[in-house]
């Protein structure tokens, strides 16, 4: 990126800035946050300089520059950070902003009625300028909170904006004059009239006012209103909201001193598992055992109410009720499984040749390591031992297979197979059916044979953090462009254990890559119906193109397929998008595997890419 900026030494001015169509760039981009004003902006200065206008170019780096800085408003001495920190290499921090960046910013920002841009502009000034001059923190304070409070803006930086006028304003003291309290006004108002819709930015309105120790005056009504809210939520059916909508309610009735209250939050807590659960038991298909687990979310949380509020909710004999339907739903589990035993498998020495492959190398060479302790499935390979497999076992392959979903819903029938010298349409059917299965209990070894102790290893011996996964992303070819910080996340977040979220991000991710590139090698990925709509394929469709084997070849296509998008595996994709994965099932060996399956291939491509830069002729295992 260096090699394409203009000279340091190159010399621009305001007419620059005016010239260089830094509006048009701006109007021109679908704004989310800084992150996408950073990518527009270099982009353009890319183009600037491939039309040698290289005083525009320098202009529109600088302006991406100060947009790529990651605002940390907690941080008082530090609230700018590089988005991205590997290898010794880093983005723009605004130490890296010269005397003459400095003036130059300083003689364009009152020209500029963008807010974000402003706000980002006049903050940076505060910051670097010497001697500080306090109109450029006003003038970050009152950008800042112009911008918008929506679900939209919220979530794209929107939240750290306000928090850092809130945190400027403080800093100010009596300098900023009636700005924080204006602030807290503007927040509370939005707050106030937030509706149902607009659903957790309420929570993150709450959130805000009560970190930041405001909205003291108000802190009955914000209480009562997040009560209300949950309550809405609970008559609709949306439990979870309820739930978080009424444990936010507790934490603002404690600010208040209402013992009472919190309590009273506490047991609709409790009872909104308990409704789950009978949801569970009384639905067309009952489960018993997700019944006990709601059972027992509600006992814990039942357990957290002080002795002193228990007699009025009559808590202890609720407690010895609901432990007594745990037990029964527990032992109706039982009936709701199927039970096939095979012999044990020692993964001992799995186990401590996964942690002697990552232990004590570099942090690369322990990524490359982890990256590669297991080779994508080999199809063929596969294909010929299930084939073995059934011709030992023909009874296996005569019966028709029926798979059900962990709701008891059938999802996939697999037909009964003759397996002739030529396989008939049902026998590749079934083939596949068993593949899939059998591609399973690999993934379930692999993950607690090799995967999570290396991953061990690999946190006791390296500090990565988030930005170390947004930089990896950044420089993998697999990665689309604008998509790197989401994979980035993803990849932290199964790293830092918190597989939740990295399926979450995962899944849409992989399915946008494999678009990206099918389109880009020209594959057409849409489909148009009789009234002449174009829509998108999804993932399922879009694996079953024959141009994914050219392009990602027979083994990735097929892992990506048993895993995504298949109904006799996981079927990670359709289930996550239906809202069928419940918590314990995003933390599965599918879930780590998957989050594993997408770091290797997303850092095979980032090593191969790297070293053919470097000249090396070492590459990565696929």
């Amino acid at each position: 990126m260096s090699a394409e900026r203009p000279p340091a030494e190159l010399d621009i001015t305001h007419q620059d800035f005016t010239d260089c169509g830094w509006e048009e760039v701006l109007n021109n981009t679908e704004r989310d946050g800084y992150m996408s004003m950073w990518q527009a902006f270099h982009a353009a200065a890319k183009r600037a300089t491939a039309d040698g206008q290289q005083s525009h170019a320098k202009v529109l780096w600088l302006l991406g520059d100060v947009c790529s800085m990651m605002l940390s408003p907690k941080s008082i001495n530090e609230p700018f950070k590089p988005a991205i920190v590997m290898r010794g290499q880093r983005s723009a921090i605004p130490e890296d902003l010269s005397d003459p960046d400095i003036a130059f910013l300083s003689g364009i920002v009152n020209t500029i009625d963008d807010p974000w841009l402003k706000a980002r502009l006049a903050d940076l000034i505060w910051l670097r300028k010497r001697p500080r001059d306090i109109r450029f923190a006003l003038m970050a304070i009152d950008s800042y909170r112009s911008i918008p409070i929506d679900r939209e803006t919220w979530v794209f930086d929107g939240q750290e904006c306000w928090e850092r006028a809130m945190g400027l304003a403080r800093m100010l003291n009596a300098g900023s004059g009636e700005r924080l309290k204006e602030i807290e006004e503007a927040v509370i108002r939005a707050f106030e009239s937030s509706t149902r819709q607009d659903g957790f930015l309420v929570l993150g309105l709450a959130g805000l006012l009560f970190d930041n120790g405001l909205g003291r005056d108000e802190r009955s009504t914000i209480a009562q209103k997040l009560e209300s809210l949950a309550r809405e939520f609970d008559g609709e059916g949306d439990l979870h909201s309820a739930r978080e909508f009424l444990k936010v309610s507790a934490k603002w009735f404690k600010a208040a001193g209402d013992n009472e209250k919190i309590a009273e939050m506490t047991v609709a807590v409790a009872e909104s598992f308990v409704k789950e659960a009978e949801a569970r038991i009384e639905s067309d298909k009952p489960s018993h055992m997700a019944a006990a687990g709601f059972y027992e979310d509600a006992i814990q949380t039942y357990r957290t109410i002080p002795h002193s509020e228990r007699p009025v909710h009559r808590v202890d004999e609720r407690l010895k009720e609901l432990q007594l339907r745990l037990n029964e739903s527990g032992k109706k589990a039982l009936d709701e499984m199927g039970v096939i035993s095979i012999p044990g498998i020692d993964l001992s020495q799995y186990i401590e040749d996964a942690r002697s492959s990552v232990h004590d190398k570099s942090t690369m060479e322990a990524l490359e390591a982890f990256a590669n302790l297991q080779p994508y499935s080999n199809v063929k390979e596969l294909r010929q031992q299930v084939i073995k497999k059934l011709q030992k076992y023909p009874l296996q392959a005569i019966i028709a297979g029926v798979m059900m979903g962990r709701d008891g819903r059938v999802i996939a029938r697999r037909p009964g197979m003759s397996l002739g010298d030529t396989p008939s349409e049902d026998d590749e059917i079934g083939i596949r059916a068993e593949m899939v299965h059998d591609h399973g209990i690999m993934v379930g070894m692999v993950v607690q044979g090799r995967i999570l102790p290396a991953l061990e290893v690999l946190q006791l011996e390296h500090r990565l953090r988030e930005s170390d996964f947004f930089y990896l992303a950044s420089r993998s070819p697999i990665v689309p462009i604008g998509r790197e910080r989401l994979f980035g996340m993803a990849l932290f977040a199964g790293y830092d254990y918190d597989f939740v979220t990295a399926l979450h991000l995962l899944i849409p991710q992989i399915e946008n890559m494999v678009r990206f590139h099918l389109k880009s090698a020209g594959v057409k990925t849409t489909t148009l119906d009789s009234k002449g709509i174009e829509t998108e394929n999804g993932l399922s469709t879009l694996m079953g193109l024959p141009e994914c084997e050219t392009m990602f070849g027979e083994d990735l296509t097929f892992e990506i397929k048993a895993l995504f998008c298949d109904a006799y595996g996981p079927n990670l994709r359709n289930e996550l998008a239906h809202g069928l994965l419940d918590d314990r099932a995003c933390q599965s060996a599918y879930a780590i595997y998957a989050w594993w399956l997408c770091l290797k291939l997303v850092f095979n491509m980032f090593w191969n890419a790297t070293h053919k830069i470097d000249g090396s002729s070492g590459e990565a295992a696929a």
